[in-house]
């Protein structure tokens, strides 16, 4: 099967072409993070709203002067945040800093060394969150029952960390991965873990509906051929996804049939 006959990413009801979401933190400055957003493709930018100056502060630049809102769905996040109160209430300035925006990604860490999902307080919000009228995109550990909670809940999407936030360490537990992809009935989006382009490419041949990373790209040599070199794992393995890999076996196997073969 082709990309031509693959059906869109879906979030909230609105499709995007592109698998690949990326972020806006760690990158020199806004126009770096704009080049890296083109050559990446993506049409959905993820922003931190108590790092990144959206308007808060009218004496600094804002980066929806560089990224517009008009072009790339803008995804405010909860990065920072240790408590359902303080992300509930980032989610919420972030509505009205966006005009009624409602699409959020929700993550509130457990600590700060390992930025690990506080698990507890995650639920917490996200009930919180969604009865509000958000839609939560909600980044979270891999454990396929916290992810169907997290489903039930009402949540948009599911984003199973690959590894630790920053840690570029890949995809390392597949299977848990798998079983989440097995029960869900909403976008399952990798989000974290991912260090260079095969790490990508693996997340989508396990069935992943999306990829979402940041450092990956940002702390690159070169940002922005590192986004180039995303779009295309991105792709790459949602057609290997869609095509479906030969079994792996223990022996060898010829390449061509030797039935009919004259010696």
């Amino acid at each position: 099967m082709s990309e031509m006959t693959d059906k869109p990413l879906i979030v909230a009801g609105k499709e995007y072409q592109s698998r690949l979401i990326i972020g806006s933190g760690k990158y020199k400055d806004f126009q770096e993070n704009l080049a890296a957003l083109d050559a990446s493709a993506a049409e959905i930018i993820t922003v931190a709203i108590r790092r990144v100056n959206l308007g808060q502060d009218a004496n600094e630049p804002s980066l929806l002067d560089v990224i517009s809102p008009d072009k790339y769905t803008i995804l405010p996040n909860t990065a920072g945040c240790y408590n359902a109160d303080d992300a509930v209430r980032t989610c919420r300035m972030a509505r009205e800093l966006l005009d009624g925006h409602k699409l959020v990604k929700l993550e509130v860490l457990g600590d700060q060394k390992t930025l690990y999902p506080n698990v507890t307080e995650t639920l917490a919000a996200a009930e919180t969150l969604v009865a509000d009228g958000f839609d939560v995109m909600v980044y979270t550990s891999d454990d396929p029952l916290v992810a169907k909670r997290l489903e039930e809940i009402g949540c948009v999407a599911v984003m199973p960390l690959g590894a630790p936030i920053g840690s570029g360490l890949g995809i390392r537990n597949p299977y848990n991965i798998r079983m989440i992809l097995e029960n869900a009935t909403v976008p399952i989006i990798v989000d974290a873990g991912v260090g260079t382009a095969s790490d990508a490419s693996i997340a989508m041949e396990l069935g992943c509906d999306g990829v979402l990373m940041n450092t990956a790209i940002a702390e690159a040599g070169n940002p922005v051929l590192m986004a180039s070199a995303m779009k295309k794992a991105v792709q790459a393995g949602r057609e290997a996804f869609l095509a479906g890999r030969m079994p792996r076996r223990l022996y060898a196997s010829a390449s061509s049939p030797i039935d009919g073969t004259f010696f």
